[in-house]
């Protein structure tokens, strides 16, 4: 039984004491480890049978530092607790630990069994049938999360953000990278000019997508992952929900690639009695794009300084070209030149540096990942990905940054690339007219050129399709 002698003591003597029949612990396996929490699969023999939970909890260590923003997880514990209460389905909380339980921050709560992967959520022939009602029951449940009564307790537990607060929380974080990305600068700009007018605040889940649903033949089987809720304007969670990135390729669908806006609005009137206006929506869809932008660009600079030095991270940091072509076809819709097929071996070197490349990543996608499992496979499959932006990049990569610096010129006057990037960006930030005659057309042309290189087949490259 993995984990120290010392913890399974103290979990068996928790265990005798909370759960009713409980004759021993057989197993507590490790699923995932952090900074600040780690979740075990736990399996108990008891009078009634064999019986699984889930233990989460934040590592002894740091069992009193949490990170900056990061929720305590008594406080998850809580939340958990309250969307019970008000039907909600989720995980049952079995036990919140206490200090004399000697295993640090955490809880003990219900296994469940159901699909949680996106891309299997909306391709799966098991959920063929439920998934036409899923978007109702995700307007459902979001109408009872917005419900849940926010108590002096509660509003001492979480952060209050107004939506004009938020923008400006996540701008400043980008702004923190110090990274040139205009689209990013114009997109923070209109979502100032377009605030939501007399927004409600309520609990807000944070995070309510697919993704973070469980889900099975009956359909929403729990909603899961509630360390970014918050107190706000519940339409964040709406809008969230519809954001392309969480449509797993299926863009003629909303929300969550299975279902249709006008079901999931139908089931959050029909629970909470409210109309959501749809431009309160439509500010949020962009809201969504504008934030995941962001966010994979801070994921991919803790790997550049070593904080999280996975595979996964530097990938992740191109996926900001999603979001931000989401937001141009949001804001900006038009037409853009496409990249034109360059072959492998275009030059006089032998082989060329991308034949090299195409030999490591038809290698890594064909054999490796083909006769490997789990992760390992996963992980070969991100690092042939690698290797094909890489190989883009040296492909396409001159070309595109010509095209820009001459669309810049027109724009903004003489100057190098990097100068004439870093200039537009400033401008922007200092209220260039968002409606600047050659703005929109540069934006969405550098926006879907770089998309073509980190993610050429993602949809909102081919936003007729």
């Amino acid at each position: 039984m993995p984990g120290s002698e010392a913890m399974q003591r103290q979990l068996e003597s928790v265990l005798a004491r909370e759960l009713a029949g409980f004759k021993a612990l057989l197993a507590c396996d490790q699923l995932t480890a952090g900074a600040s929490q780690e979740t075990f699969r736990v399996l108990a023999d008891t009078e009634q049978g064999k019986q699984q939970f889930a233990l989460r909890r934040s590592p002894m260590s740091s069992s009193n530092e949490l990170i900056p923003g990061q929720m305590p997880l008594a406080t998850e514990a809580r939340l958990l607790q309250l969307a019970h209460e008000a039907g909600i389905p989720v995980p049952g909380l079995v036990y919140v630990l206490s200090p004399a339980d000697e295993l640090g921050q955490g809880y003990l709560m219900q296994w469940l069994e159901g699909e949680t992967l996106g891309h299997r959520i909306v391709g799966s022939e098991a959920l063929a049938a439920v998934r036409p009602r899923l978007a109702r029951q995700c307007g459902e449940a979001l109408a009872r999360i917005h419900a849940i009564e926010v108590d002096a307790a509660l509003t001492q537990m979480l952060p209050t953000l107004s939506p004009k607060a938020l923008v400006h929380e996540s701008w400043d974080s980008y702004k923190a990278l110090n990274l040139p990305q205009p689209m990013i600068d114009f997109t923070a700009r209109w979502l100032l000019q377009n605030l939501p007018s007399g927004a409600r605040q309520t609990l807000v889940h944070g995070d309510f997508r697919n993704g973070n649903l469980m889900i099975d033949e009956t359909g929403i089987r729990a909603v899961l992952d509630w360390e970014l809720a918050q107190i706000g304007d519940p339409v964040r969670d709406l809008g969230w929900l519809c954001v392309n990135s969480w449509r797993f390729g299926q863009a003629q669908l909303p929300v969550g690639g299975f279902g249709v806006i006008e079901e999931l609005l139908e089931g959050y009137r029909s629970v909470s009695g409210i109309d959501i206006d749809p431009a309160d929506l439509t500010f949020w869809l962009v809201f969504g794009s504008f934030w995941w932008s962001i966010a994979t660009l801070s994921m991919s600079l803790t790997w550049r300084t070593g904080e999280t030095p996975s595979l996964e991270r530097p990938v992740i940091g191109r996926r900001s070209s999603e979001g931000q072509m989401d937001c141009v076809n949001l804001l900006i819709p038009g037409t853009f030149q496409r990249l034109a097929d360059r072959p492998l071996e275009q030059g006089q070197q032998l082989p060329m540096p991308a034949e090299l490349l195409e030999g490591v990543r038809k290698f890594l996608k064909e054999d490796v990942a083909a006769n490997q499992q789990g992760r390992s496979a996963f992980l070969a499959k991100v690092a042939a990905n690698s290797l094909g932006i890489a190989q883009r990049e040296f492909l396409h990569g001159q070309e595109l940054a010509r095209r820009e610096e001459e669309r810049l010129q027109k724009l903004l006057g003489e100057g190098d690339l990097e100068q004439l990037r870093w200039q537009l960006v400033h401008a922007l930030r200092a209220e260039l007219p968002l409606d600047t005659p050659g703005l929109d057309e540069h934006l969405r042309e550098t926006v879907a050129g770089q998309l073509a290189i980190d993610q050429p087949f993602y949809s909102a490259l081919h936003p007729a399709a």
